[in-house]
């Protein structure tokens, strides 16, 4: 007897934002310049953004004058990231399963998808690709829910979502093999602006929502139209400060 597919099972959840990467693009928040700070040593010359989507975090990686490799599951993630960082390489690839040489890169940088890989098959990838003495750096971005609205907004997002807690917003430091040395962790808290009307596009990136039936989306987004014409937080702005506390963890190849 065959199985039929669950449109909410993890792979199907990473494959869904293929579909809509202009939109990620757009509205997801980039990362603290602090953070990244912490996160790359400052002898770096060649990074690794593994899972670098859109390229939210390699444009931070640029601006500092690195030489950056992008490598993601999704072609059109990456197309969306050559469209705006045309001079980064790009490879279509899996954290298990790396398209570099090994001892390649002084640094490995992994933004918002340290959940989405085999954690002892990536950690191993990732040290054979790593020079001796590189950093491993894993950073989240995750809402401050506070703050009521962002509470309430998150509760819409989550509502009848299987994969609990949210698998897109984990902020648990990565169990890495004996290859690494001990884990550190850091703290930033920031603010992301972006028009109010947008909220309801930042809804509509998250992976459960894009593997939703279409009256299940239109209802999920009502709900949001709902909270930003009836919280006093919200009502009648043009824009919002979006807070966000970045969490990122580093730890260095033996």
């Amino acid at each position: 007897m065959s199985s039929t597919p669950d449109p909410q099972s993890p792979a199907d959840r990473a494959a869904s934002f293929s579909t809509g990467a202009d939109v990620y693009a757009r509205v997801r928040p980039t990362y603290p310049a602090d953070a990244v700070d912490w996160m790359v040593p400052p002898k770096t010359a060649q990074v690794l953004d593994l899972g670098a989507g859109t390229g939210l975090l390699t444009r931070r990686l640029v601006d500092r004058g690195l030489d950056v490799v992008a490598v993601d599951a999704s072609r059109p993630m990456l197309d969306e990231l050559a469209a705006t960082l045309p001079g980064v390489t790009t490879h279509v690839g899996s954290a298990e399963e790396l398209p570099l040489p090994d001892a390649s890169v002084d640094t490995v940088v992994v933004g918002q998808a340290w959940h989405w890989f085999d954690e002892a098959r990536a950690s191993a990838e990732i040290a054979r690709v790593l020079r001796a003495g590189g950093t491993l750096a894993v950073v989240w971005n995750d809402r401050d829910e506070r703050i009521d609205w962002v509470s309430r907004f998150g509760e819409i997002l989550h509502t009848g979502d299987q994969l609990q807690p949210d698998s897109e917003q984990s902020s648990a430091a990565p169990a890495l093999g004996e290859m690494f040395g001990e884990v550190e962790v850091a703290e930033f808290r920031w603010l992301h602006h972006l028009p109010t009307a947008d909220l309801r596009a930042l809804a509509g990136s998250r992976s459960y929502f894009l593997t939703l039936p279409e009256p299940e989306r239109d209802r999920l987004l009502q709900r949001v139209d709902d909270l930003v014409v009836t919280h006093p937080d919200l009502a009648g702005t043009q824009e919002i400060a979006m807070p966000y506390v970045t969490t990122a963890y580093r730890a260095r190849r033996r």
